[in-house]
């Protein structure tokens, strides 16, 4: 373990065990007695990645830990043998009053992860809950259940963020998230981890080099393990997860730069790539990304992958408020056209049949969308839906931008299905932006649809600025995004009947520990009235 390794692991069990309840704590959880091969359990903490929860229903949520006292080592650190877990959920956080307690087991198989689907809790309240195993407890979360289906709740509070590259920032973003107030849940757009070969000092690369990856470029099932590991180990990061539950999802990062379908960014087309990725090859590399990603989010079993497939939309309620479908726009699209990049838009991009979602997503979400009974309709997805044209009239190939009908498709279904207030929510593009769609997004003079919030990074490519050139050329080219800031930060999203407010926080620099939180905007789009305001 080189000394990068060991200061974050140090840092974290330090943290860890402030945080733990100590040895009192584990009577509420009745653990059995202790197992027969306890004995080859390693010494130090087996909660090194703390604990998270996950997919709030009105019964319940997911509750995750992993079994890691040695997150760097090959397995954790762990035997390859099943470990017992105990866990409990009460309606308090000395645990004085439990709701639910059971057992589990740690299974090498799944990297020693753990993924309890707790059912039986009341709606629209917040629970707490944690892990025993091999006599020790694991810090205490946070979650709160979704409100009951027919309920008309006052307010929603979430969070959106993502893009957090490890080595070009610190994990402010997420300390601040933990400590925002009452979030029903966050929404993770995607690049949790990114899949690169740690950089030396002095070694050029994009982005600056605040922190270290360890290893090299992600390609095994044990390289995406040992990069979640190194990732979950940010004292911050875990904070965030155990104060709200989380709808994670996945962009192109968790498995390679851009990948589209079965189609690897090494796809022979560039210098850099000249040789292709055959298809086969760049399989066995999605297998291994998507087994890391389930074993160290907290989902449901029907995310379990098989193989490289995997089944990562789905669709949450919040009463009658919100309904979230939570998209999945890397598995099922085509290639990018035009040979990826940023360019003048190719006969390619025209193609009528073109596919962003996949044909059977896409009519999931259309019939999810036409049968709603909530007032607001989320589309939380990865890249963003507006229409963005850079510089020289150019278009970003893997954006929506260069799929015009398959998204002409959907805004027409929105349009003619009368969707509830559709609102899109983003990322991927480490700026924040916040637009307008029209059902023509071409057309300036067509109707407004949707509206689109775009979260910046959390770290990605360091401390920003809060405009750029290229910032006040797609201000001056695109009439209907209403806002370009290029800090780093996240937003805060609040429904109620009446209205959604969007508050993009922004961070004056992630090279360093210790930002403060600053409201860079705050947005508001009304309910029937589609189109971004001020607040």
């Amino acid at each position: 373990m080189d000394s990068v390794a060991r200061h974050i692991l140090d840092l974290s069990r330090r943290r860890l065990l402030r945080g733990a309840t100590g040895l009192a704590a584990l009577a509420a959880l009745a653990p059995p007695a202790r197992p027969a091969f306890a004995q080859e359990l390693p010494r130090g903490s087996l909660f090194t990645l703390g604990v998270a929860s996950g997919e709030p229903s009105p019964d319940g949520f997911v509750i995750w830990t992993r079994l890691a006292p040695e997150p760097f080592a090959q397995d954790g650190g762990l035997p390859p043998l099943s470990v017992p877990v105990g866990w409990a959920v009460a309606e308090d956080e000395a645990f004085t009053r439990i709701a639910l307690r059971g057992m589990t087991a740690a299974w090498p198989q799944k990297a020693h992860a753990v993924h309890v689907e707790v059912r039986g809790l009341a709606p629209g309240r917040p629970y707490f809950y944690r892990f025993q195993a091999g006599g020790q407890a694991s810090p205490v979360g946070r979650a709160r259940t979704a409100p009951a289906p027919d309920a008309a709740p006052e307010r929603l509070r979430f969070a959106v963020a993502g893009c957090q590259h490890y080595e070009h920032g610190f994990f402010t973003a997420w300390k601040h998230i933990a400590t925002e107030p009452d979030l029903d849940f966050v929404f993770h757009y995607g690049d949790y981890i990114y899949e690169y070969a740690g950089r030396q000092a002095g070694q050029r690369g994009w982005g600056p080099l605040v922190r270290q990856h360890v290893g090299g470029e992600t390609m095994t099932l044990a390289d995406y393990r040992l990069r979640y590991a190194q990732y979950r180990t940010d004292p911050d990061l875990q904070a965030a997860h155990a104060a709200h539950a989380f709808l994670p999802s996945y962009d192109d990062h968790e498995v390679d730069n851009n990948w589209a379908g079965s189609f690897s960014e090494e796809d022979g087309r560039s210098p850099r790539h000249p040789v292709a990725v055959p298809p086969e090859t760049f399989a066995l590399r999605k297998a291994a990304a998507f087994q890391a990603w389930y074993e160290h989010m907290p989902v449901r079993a029907a995310a379990l992958p098989r193989g490289q497939d995997i089944t990562a939309y789905r669709r949450l309620d919040f009463g009658r408020l919100m309904r979230v479908n939570v998209l999945d726009t890397r598995q099922f699209r085509d290639d990018q056209p035009c040979g990826d990049g940023s360019k003048p838009a190719c006969p390619d991009v025209f193609r009528p049949d073109a596919q962003m979602l996949g044909a059977e997503q896409e009519r999931w979400l259309v019939a999810g969308m036409t049968d709603s009974p909530a007032r607001w309709n989320i589309l939380a997805q990865q890249v963003p839906m507006m229409r963005r044209e850079l510089r020289n009239g150019a278009l970003s190939m893997d954006k929506w931008d260069a799929y015009p009908a398959a998204r002409q498709r959907l805004l027409d279904a929105v349009a003619e299905r009368r969707t509830p207030n559709p609102v899109v929510l983003s990322g991927d593009v480490h700026v924040a932006l916040a637009a307008t769609i029209r059902r023509k997004p071409e057309d300036t003079a067509s109707p407004p649809v949707a509206t689109e919030f775009t979260a910046t990074s959390a770290t990605s490519e360091g401390d920003g600025a809060v405009m750029t050139p290229g910032g006040q050329e797609i201000l001056r080219r695109n009439p209907d995004i209403a806002l370009f800031h290029a800090r780093r930060g996240y937003c805060v999203g609040e429904a109620t009947a009446a209205r959604m407010t969007t508050e993009f926080v922004a961070l004056d620099y992630v090279t360093r520990e210790g930002a403060p939180r600053e409201t860079a905007a705050r947005l508001v789009v009304e309910a029937g009235r589609p189109g971004v305001q001020r607040g």
